[in-house]
């Protein structure tokens, strides 16, 4: 098959069969398809649809998210989890705002914060219909399976052969549709499991097809079992106000809102009363799982109730008390959310949206 008969299955296909009608594919404008891009980075398009909708409304623009404070992005966020995606996106905003411009070209966008090569090709294609080859996870296995590439879809190797038919594939014309019908193949028809290579476009000459070794490519690597860690959230609460801890700006669940963690249930309790905390009741909840790329977390909440309130005067920026009605105007981590609303849901003026 040549490159030119490849490009014309394709987007015949997804003439037909292609999704035309999402969000972002809507009033198009470089700022919707990069924060969409940024928001389908390693999430399904069902979950980011509400978010992206969310998000638009609220910072319809450069210049309102890069005059947003970090917490509102981040709050629109949580959920939607890798965090380091909503910080980034706020950073390259700021920068892109003090521009006065949008970025057209490959290197001003990778010059940016979180904008990797193909993001910046599908922003290129699809917002100022440049042609410039994409890679994503999609693309990936569809060009995998295709040529019937062989190693370990990480390897720097087999990265950089599939940039080469990445781009020797793209064409000239229609890029936009092309880019969208690439990752449309690979999310819809190319899947990761139980793929439907009878309504594939590409079948005919795609060689793992062929040789119907499909679920041989791409070739993962070998996974460990994730360690476990272990830890207490103490969600302490007075009245109408719980104390919330400000993560570091870096690393896991980095610049949420989160619950303070201790090692194990004494030392929450020796926490409390080193900061004069007088414990009305207490109770700790069940285990729960959540889960990361690298590790599962089990935490078990420590529910305390206390008349008493200390100011942490010294790390206020940090660790202060919030009253419940306003928690919903955080950005907290999804499991964190989750707690606080199973504990405050007694009532309506307890609940956290």
């Amino acid at each position: 098959m040549t490159s030119a008969t490849f490009q014309q299955n394709v987007l015949a296909w997804f003439d037909q069969h292609g999704r035309k009608d999402l969000p972002w594919q809507k009033n198009i404008t470089p700022y919707r398809v990069w924060l969409s891009e940024i928001m389908l980075q390693q999430t399904q398009v069902a979950t980011v649809i509400p978010y992206f909708q969310a998000f638009i409304t609220k910072l319809p623009d450069v210049e309102s998210l890069a005059q947003a404070p970090v917490d509102e992005v981040l709050q629109l966020w949580s959920g939607l989890g890798y965090y380091a995606r909503a910080r980034n996106l706020h950073k390259a905003a700021r920068i892109i705002d003090g521009q006065g411009r949008f970025p057209e070209t490959l290197d001003e966008l990778t010059a940016l914060p979180g904008i990797g090569q193909s993001t910046a090709g599908a922003i290129l294609s699809i917002a100022f219909n440049k042609s410039h080859p994409i890679l994503d996870g999609n693309v990936k296995r569809v060009l995998a399976r295709f040529k019937a590439v062989s190693g370990w879809i990480g390897s720097g190797q087999l990265i950089k052969q599939l940039w080469t038919i990445s781009a020797n594939l793209t064409p000239e014309t229609r890029v936009a549709d092309y880019t969208q019908a690439m990752m449309d193949l690979g999310a819809t028809v190319c899947t990761r499991s139980n793929p439907a290579c009878e309504k594939c476009p590409l079948a005919a000459d795609c060689l793992a097809y062929l040789t119907q070794t499909v679920a041989d490519f791409p070739a993962r690597k070998m996974t460990k079992s994730l360690p476990v860690k272990q830890l207490v959230f103490l969600l302490l609460h007075n009245n109408q106000q719980v104390l919330l801890e400000k993560r570091p700006p870096t690393g896991i669940w980095g610049g949420l809102w989160s619950l303070p963690e201790f090692a194990n249930e004494d030392a929450a309790l020796n926490w409390c009363i080193a900061n004069n905390l007088i414990i009305d009741n207490q109770r700790a909840g069940d285990m729960q799982r959540h889960t990361f790329s690298h590790y599962h977390l089990d935490y078990t909440p420590l529910f305390i109730k206390t008349n008493s309130r200390m100011d942490f005067v010294s790390e206020a920026d940090r660790i202060n008390w919030h009253n419940i009605q306003q928690i919903s105007q955080l950005g907290l981590a999804a499991p964190i959310k989750k707690l606080l609303q199973q504990h405050f849901k007694r009532g309506k003026h307890d609940t956290i949206n």
